[in-house]
């Protein structure tokens, strides 16, 4: 291989490795501001803006993480901007997260398949790790005004260690659409279910396991 052509095959790699590794395309414009009226007919990368001679300063601002999340269900709720909340949002590459955990509550293992995360503790005492792809695995307790970082597409979790009182975390996505995937919930609860027998062998358990699990998450 000459010289050219191994440059020019060094350039592709890079280039490759770079676009595989970045967030969100970087945008185009000084802002973008999610237009809610305009239907998406075909799926968009963000949404379609208005007219920037429009935008004011209401549309980079908002109340949607001042409230507490209703817990009731899951004993944690996530309270996400999107581009109805925050409109001057889209296609900024980020999204904000208010995590609202209950007493000894946990938001269970997942991942973000599109960001990185991170997390700063605001009220209580949260206990949060992640697993990286060699099974080590990374915890740090975390009281208020402590923060951490989950890297991206890799499983986490948080959970509020203390048995009295709720906890509150503050959360940070580099990406519009980071995505969430539960580990649990994608196994066991999934439509169509998975084979009893990919859960079996998977997670070295019983046929009575597999159902007694798939029934305690609502599958």
């Amino acid at each position: 291989m000459n010289t050219i052509n191994y440059l020019f095959l060094q350039l592709f790699l890079n280039l490759a490795l770079f676009g595989r590794t970045k967030s969100d395309p970087d945008p185009l414009q000084d802002y973008c501001i999610a237009d809610p009226e305009t239907p998406q007919e075909f799926s968009l990368n963000g949404a379609p803006c208005i007219d920037p001679n429009l935008a004011t300063s209401s549309h980079f601002t908002t109340s949607a993480l001042s409230k507490p999340g209703d817990t009731k269900a899951n004993g944690f709720n996530v309270t996400l901007t999107n581009r109805f909340n925050l409109p001057g949002l889209n296609t900024l590459g980020l999204t904000m997260a208010r995590v609202d955990i209950d007493a000894n509550g946990i938001v269970p293992p997942h991942l973000h398949p599109r960001a990185s995360e991170v997390t700063i503790c605001l009220t209580g005492f949260l206990l949060v790790g992640f697993v990286d792809t060699s099974n080590r695995v990374f915890t740090q307790q975390l009281r208020p005004g402590e923060s951490f970082v989950f890297p991206k597409g890799l499983i986490h979790f948080l959970y509020n260690y203390d048995s009295l009182e709720p906890a509150v975390a503050l959360a940070g996505l580099g990406s519009q659409n980071p995505g969430a995937q539960i580990a649990s919930m994608a196994s066991f609860t999934s439509e169509p279910s998975n084979p009893v027998e990919i859960l079996k062998k998977g997670f070295q358990i019983s046929d009575l396991n597999a159902a007694w699990i798939r029934r305690n998450l609502g599958g």
